[in-house]
This record gives C-alpha cells, structure tokens and sequence, in this order.
C-alpha cells in the first residue's frame, strides 16, 4: 500500500500526485496541513503526527511504501522512486 502525505496546493505535491496517476497507482492521500516555509496551518492534527512517527520530520510530500518498508522525502526523490519500483519495467 502507497500512502502519500502531501498538500492539495502544494506544487510539489502535485508533481508526485500527477506522476503517481501516469503510473496508473493507486493510493490513499493524507493532508495533514497547508503547505508553507515554516509548516503551513494544521488541518488534521493526528495525521500530522502519524507523519512526524513515520518520517521524522514535519516535511511534504512524504511517501510511505508500505509493501516495500520504505519512505521518501520531496517530490523529485519520490517520483524516481515510483517509476523505478512501479513503472513498466516493474510489471
């Protein structure tokens, strides 16, 4: 299972939501807060925390990898990430 930590607004984010789509993956996406120099507002406190448990940091986009026990920081490093372990060669 993918689960990706990200903001609806953020561009980062959206670079990992849309190369995810291209892959054709499916995911569960968490928004635990705006995105923002300092941490933008908290919008789901508890998810915030699953973020800083599971990373370590109060960074996004974060993507957990469930099946692989792996996760990864910022959109360029997630994005390799998916098309090496679920691009075609994969399949």
């Amino acid at each position: 299972m993918l689960e990706l930590y990200q903001a609806e607004s953020c561009p980062h984010s959206k670079e990992v939501r849309e190369a995810m789509t291209e892959l054709g993956l499916s995911y569960v996406v968490h928004n635990p807060r705006l995105p923002g120099d300092e941490g933008g507002d908290v919008l789901n406190q508890q998810v915030l925390d699953e973020l800083k448990a599971v990373g370590g940091e109060d960074q996004i986009p974060l993507l957990v990898d469930h099946t692989r026990g792996e996760h990864h920081y910022g959109s360029d490093e997630i994005i390799e990430y998916v098309e090496n372990h679920y691009g075609e060669a994969e399949e």
